[in-house]
């Protein structure tokens, strides 16, 4: 498969400082659609033999530089070979339409990873591992139903996409009228981009901040607009997705058989999360007549809020030490 040259960045663009505990490196491998996907790669120092390996994506609309680096170099740091990857379209992948989304190709970009770290001859290709954060997390829930290969994954912080983009936030537009109206704007749009020969953006996360915003906006504004968490290619922190970025959500929904997964899974969220509701929702569904629920956990992050676990909210809400817990047990 042909590889599509990426300019890639040389120089340290993360949102959190380096480490020292690791090597780093820039990877590139290509998915199944011959999309050429752009990676960091973090190797434990002084290791010997094939290590455990884990991909990192997410959020959705971030990049590889933001909170999924971060979660890559801190595993990499106790002791697992990790990437984290940017998706199709977005950040320092390829794919020459920009901003596009696809619960299928997204899902194919967690399976690439996972074909990349098979072939890599510093991993042990049996113990593999996926984290997904934010809408990646119910990316990496469909992969786990999917790939057989991967051993153990972890969803943190979790949106399922096609249930947002079809129900609304909280579900408050689950109607036939709602969604009719959504898909009509969606039809008008394609017109319109095609007419002026460019997609319009939907715009990021909104600026200025209005004052009577939700507190789940102030929330993203906190991380995505501020030297917090902004940077220069993630979508969220500038024009966002295309607006007909995720039409094909509205009616392809994921995880319909997720009860069917074997692998060991933990699903973790803040308590005070605005999004809450789609990890206890997701979980419940998952262990649902099922068989193989001894290996599939929840776990409600006492006080944290959605954004606490993309950096840590200053207050170190993500459980490192119960994720390297987790990894060690399902991928030994």
């Amino acid at each position: 498969m042909k590889k599509e040259e990426l300019k890639l960045t040389a120089e340290w663009d993360k949102t959190f400082p380096k480490s020292e505990k690791v090597d780093h490196s820039k990877v590139t491998f290509v998915n199944r659609y011959g999309i050429t996907l752009a990676a960091d790669l973090y190797v434990p120092k002084n290791t010997e033999g094939r290590l455990p390996a884990i991909a990192v994506c997410g959020p959705f609309g971030a990049v590889k530089e933001q909170a999924a680096g971060l979660y890559a170099q801190t595993m990499a740091e106790r002791g697992f070979l990790t990437i984290a990857f940017d998706p199709s379209f977005t950040g320092e992948s390829g794919g020459n339409v920009r901003y596009m989304a696809s619960p299928d190709i997204n899902t194919e970009d967690f399976m690439a990873a996972v074909d990349f770290l098979s072939l890599y001859d510093k991993v042990d290709p049996d113990r593999i591992g996926i984290i997904g954060i934010c809408g990646w997390g119910g990316m990496a829930l469909n992969t786990a139903a999917l790939d057989t290969r991967v051993k153990a994954t972890v969803a943190s912080t979790m949106y399922d996409m096609t249930r947002v983009n079809a129900n609304g936030y909280f579900d408050a537009e689950d109607n036939e009228e709602a969604r009719y109206q959504k898909k009509a704007a969606m039809c008008a749009q394609r017109l319109v981009d095609l007419k002026t020969g460019e997609y319009a953006l939907g715009g990021g996360v909104v600026d200025p901040l209005p004052e009577d915003a939700p507190f789940f906006v102030k929330d993203y504004y906190d991380y995505y607009k501020t030297q917090r968490g902004y940077h220069p290619r993630s979508l969220n922190s500038n024009g966002g997705w295309n607006v007909i970025g995720c039409e094909s959500f509205l009616n392809q929904p994921i995880l319909k058989y997720s009860n069917e997964i074997r692998s060991a899974v933990l699903v973790m969220h803040g308590e005070k999360a605005h999004s809450c509701y789609f990890s206890k929702d997701a979980y419940a569904a998952m262990t649902k007549d099922s068989k193989y629920t001894k290996n599939k956990e929840l776990l409600i992050i006492p006080g944290a809020v959605h954004t606490d676990l993309y950096d840590g909210g200053g207050k170190d809400a993500i459980p490192f030490d119960k994720l390297t817990q987790f990894f060690a047990e399902y991928l030994k």
